[in-house]
């Protein structure tokens, strides 16, 4: 099938994926008087007042926001062209999540700019999910974001991303029967998703020692000719590469040569089928690059692979932030969470973990698949309990109400 024809073809047919539909009923214009003036008034002084704020759509509502300059494969494309892929993401927020997301491109790449932006807008949401920002500024407005809004900020690309690699990591270890302290790992590209992973197995247990980065230019490692740049630059870089690379590798090939793991989030044959040859045994490839993996599944496998996964859907273990997202921010909007942190990713990465491990783990199954609803619920119901655990959560609930009412919000945008 050509996805890029068909997509075009419905992109025409129906100029645009979402709308917006009206909640209430309106059986006569009499009714106007309740849903705007003068009723109205009545439901902003009450919110003026008592600072009921989730009386409105807000409740239920995110914004999600990019400047264009990092959207899927395609790079800097700009605010016009970044809009199918928001809508598309905001039509992934209402039917596996239930969240009312709202594509917001901005006309500006500067990071004051945006960082102003997201806050000046910021009143009429309940949460912000960045996306497709460039690295290292991505990292940045991030992080003032969330010090700054006394809401759930999210960068997707960030720990979304991150989430998603690190269920398919805890399953894909046990298949293998390996410690995940123990464990060298190699990862190729060093932009947004894989730093953020690299953080993310990080807390979850790996040795910084024993993981390896890889970006643009090589492997890092202290005493590298742009190490005072990258200080300067993109200080997360510079961060991750005083504190790996135990062995002091110096090249690629000396990087994979006894690796347990290699996760790419790079580009289309990043990884060679020889690095794979030279892994321990047991090896797993995750090639998260879309729309083309840094290495086809069936050369990995013939190389040595005895896991592969991918970010493509038309491949087993499919491992992409489709499968966080919905979940975190239902988890989060349902508990009235302040933030989001990367212990909510965790515990939502676990719960993940659990549901495709409940099910029968195979080399060809180490992670639910998009059209398990199940595992969306599960995971909402994780980081609305890990909300709660953090004092960051304004309403309390237990595990299985939570699963509840995220299972019914969720059912109920489906039909």
């Amino acid at each position: 099938m050509d996805y890029y024809e068909k997509a075009i073809e419905l992109a025409r047919a129906y100029k645009g994926k979402i709308g917006i539909k009206p909640k209430v009923r309106i059986r006569s214009y009499k009714d106007f008087s309740l849903i705007y003036t003068p009723g109205v008034a009545g439901v902003s002084k009450l919110i003026k007042e008592r600072n009921e704020r989730f009386l409105t759509y807000k409740w239920n509502s995110i914004a999600i926001v990019t400047d264009g300059t990092r959207v899927l494969g395609l790079g800097d494309i700009g605010p016009d062209a970044a809009m199918p892929v928001m809508e598309g993401k905001a039509l992934l927020f209402k039917y596996l999540g239930g969240v009312d997301a709202v594509p917001i491109t901005l006309g500006t790449k500067d990071k004051e700019g945006i960082v102003e932006a997201v806050k000046a807008i910021a009143p009429s949401f309940s949460g912000i999910n960045l996306e497709d920002i460039e690295s290292p500024k991505s990292f940045e407005i991030l992080d003032r974001l969330q010090k700054e809004l006394n809401m759930p900020v999210w960068h997707d690309d960030n720990q979304g991303t991150a989430a998603a690699a690190l269920a398919a990591f805890i399953n894909a270890m046990k298949l293998v029967n390996k410690n995940a302290s123990e464990v060298k790992v190699l990862f190729i590209g060093a932009g947004t998703a894989n730093l953020s992973t690299y953080r993310l197995l990080k807390e979850y247990g790996i040795s910084p020692k024993n993981a390896i980065l890889v970006d643009s230019k090589g492997v890092l490692y202290k005493g590298r000719a742009d190490e005072e740049e990258l200080k300067q630059k993109n200080p997360e870089k510079y961060k991750v590469m005083q504190e790996t690379n135990g062995e002091n590798a110096r090249s690629i090939e000396d990087a994979a040569k006894g690796a347990d793991v290699i996760i790419g989030a790079s580009t289309q044959g990043a990884i060679k089928e020889d690095w794979i040859r030279s892994m321990n045994s047991d090896a797993v490839v995750f090639a998260l690059a879309n729309p083309e993996p840094e290495i086809e599944r069936k050369k990995a496998l013939r190389a040595g692979a005895r896991i592969y996964a991918s970010g493509r859907s038309d491949m087993p273990n499919q491992v992409n932030n489709s499968l966080i997202f919905p979940g975190v921010f239902r988890g989060v909007l349902d508990v009235q969470a302040k933030k989001i942190t990367d212990k909510m990713a965790i515990a939502g990465a676990i719960e993940l973990a659990k549901c495709a491990e409940e099910k029968g783990l195979s080399y060809d199954y180490i992670i639910p698949k998009m059209s398990e609803s199940e595992a969306y619920y599960r995971l909402a119901a994780a980081v609305g309990i890990e909300a709660q655990k953090e004092g960051l959560a304004e309403v309390s609930a237990s595990y299985d109400e939570l699963y509840q009412k995220a299972k019914n919000i969720i059912e109920s945008s489906k039909k």
